[in-house]
């Protein structure tokens, strides 16, 4: 089935040569004209060229893979079965014939916006796979009534009305996950009075909040037994999969992962406590554990000749950035110093992120990834350590988080990690008349001792004072930085932990002290 219909009779993907825009439609293609009777002469001659072909050439021409005829190799043997079809029995595929036998029809990331009429021509369809196109409304005026198997996935799909206008009554699977649908408006819409006999449905990825109100209407649902509901913001409250296994007694999945009886019996009784959900709030704890790989700054770094040369000192941290408008708990360890607007430290490129996120799945989930969308972040720094060879952290800490919008965003996105080194310079205060008394008593012992008449008075030696320094404001330098992925902590993960390798450290010159001709 190409483009343009082919024998098959299904015109796919055509663009409007009025408008921008792409159309699925589902209809009789245009039969080349007989050579003779008005043709194309272009058309005439393929047909020549066609008809001087054997059905055994244009066999292998079709299962020979470095024909430009061949399927690629994602293609199911259907296809392969459809192609060869045409060959050996080409009536079966002429005119109108094609859609009384069709029973599946996928259409992944070709561009499609619209479903028309034309699908209704596909009387005994039984699947259709639309997933990765640019759909933002079905209607289900235009699905055959015989569909079992509808698949939405990765689209543009923020409403679901028209598609509950007149839907399928045998469909079993609605697949919806990785599109623009948020409740309470779109929860009316899954419910039996719609889908009487669904048994799976996809709401992955999407922005559902209100989980209370969506367990109350997929509890009319008695059919269902297959629940997809990561990804969404209700899925980060706590006690999110315990309400939905107690709530759903006839679920037999929820987010690809069985129910078992003992799960039952350990989430049983927590339906009646609904006001575990209504605080719709999540926790996300950070911990940092150790930093290696430093150089030794005093490896680098020689003192200057002199009495006024600074004392340096260096210690290390590491930031990381949370989605802003949490409330903080304080861990058990460390204290948290906050950090605003220091592009030193660390600077938040959400815009970026999200984008890199389009690049890696933009071929699979088009529409999808639109999101996520633009959030505001904080920089934590974790408190200062001096150089070892193994600097630990020892750093823990809990967030809550009450957007849970914008931490699903955050955790799409990712965060920024990064290792801070501090260094600070201290200056010897200048010496006051007390130390220059103490001097010239010095001086007179060592002529004292060497000679001269000179009387030295007894002089109570005091104890010197540590010199007293002055520091200058703290120069932070980013050592390196790198993106964790957090989308896991979405789905069905609980824990993400990785090692952040940040590569060959460049080092700053070390400090010559001035030589004897410049002194």
């Amino acid at each position: 089935m190409g483009r343009g219909g082919g024998s098959a009779g299904l015109s796919l993907l055509l663009p409007s040569p009025l408008q921008n825009k792409s159309r699925f439609h589902a209809g009789r293609s245009r039969r080349r004209g007989r050579p003779g009777l008005g043709a194309d002469p272009a058309e005439q001659e393929e047909a020549v060229l066609l008809g001087q072909e054997s059905p055994e050439a244009r066999m292998e021409l079709l299962r020979d893979p470095h024909s430009p005829w061949a399927l690629l190799p994602a293609c199911s043997p259907q296809d392969q079965h459809l192609r060869e079809m045409a060959v050996l029995a080409p009536e079966l595929v002429r005119g109108s014939s094609i859609f009384q036998v069709l029973r599946s029809l996928r259409i992944v990331g070709k561009g499609v916006e619209e479903v028309d009429e034309g699908l209704l021509q596909l009387e005994q369809l039984e699947e259709l796979i639309l997933s990765a196109n640019y759909i933002s409304r079905i209607s289900s005026v235009n699905l055959p009534r015989t569909l079992k198997v509808l698949e939405l996935c990765c689209n543009a799909v923020a409403d679901l009305q028209d598609l509950c206008a007149q839907p399928p009554p045998e469909l079993q699977h609605l697949g919806l996950g990785y599109n623009r649908l948020c409740g309470p408006l779109q929860d009316e819409y899954l419910t039996a009075n719609f889908w009487p006999n669904l048994v799976s449905l996809d709401l992955s990825f999407n922005n559902f909040t209100d989980l209370l109100g969506l367990v109350s209407q997929l509890s009319s649902l008695q059919k269902l037994r297959v629940l997809v509901l990561q990804g969404n913001p209700l899925a980060l409250i706590p006690a999110y999969r315990g309400f939905l296994v107690d709530s759903l007694p006839k679920l037999c999945i929820l987010d690809d992962i069985r129910i078992g009886p003992q799960e039952r019996h350990q989430f049983h009784a927590l339906a009646r406590q609904p006001e575990l959900i209504r605080r719709s709030e999540a926790r996300v704890v950070v911990s940092v554990g150790e930093i290696k790989g430093v150089p030794d700054p005093r490896a680098l770094q020689q003192l200057e000749v002199g009495s006024q040369a600074p004392v340096i000192t260096y210690s290390y941290c590491v930031t990381y950035e949370f989605v802003e408008g949490e409330e903080i708990k304080d861990g058990s360890s460390t204290e948290v110093t906050e950090i605003h607007q220091d592009p030193v430290v660390a600077a938040l490129d959400v815009d970026r992120s999200a984008q890199d996120v389009r690049e890696t799945k933009g071929q699979q989930e088009p529409a999808a990834m639109e999101e996520p969308k633009a959030h505001s972040a904080k920089v934590f720094v974790t408190p200062t350590k001096p150089w070892a060879d193994t600097i630990d952290c020892s750093y823990r800490r809990e967030h809550t988080a009450k957007d849970l919008v914008g931490l699903k965003s955050y955790l799409m996105s990712g965060t920024t990690i990064s290792v801070v080194e501090e260094k600070v310079l201290s200056w010897p205060v200048g010496a006051g008349p007390e130390e220059n008394r103490v001097m010239k008593d010095k001086a007179r012992q060592r002529l004292q001792k060497d000679g001269a008449k000179v009387p030295v008075p007894r002089v109570k030696q005091k104890k010197e004072k540590p010199r007293e320094l002055r520091s200058d404001p703290p120069i932070r330098r980013t050592l390196g930085t790198g993106r964790v992925a957090l989308e896991a902590l979405l789905a069905t993960e609980d824990l993400v932990a990785t090692v952040c390798d940040f590569g060959v450290l460049i080092t700053e010159q070390p400090l010559q002290p001035p030589s004897l001709e410049e002194t």
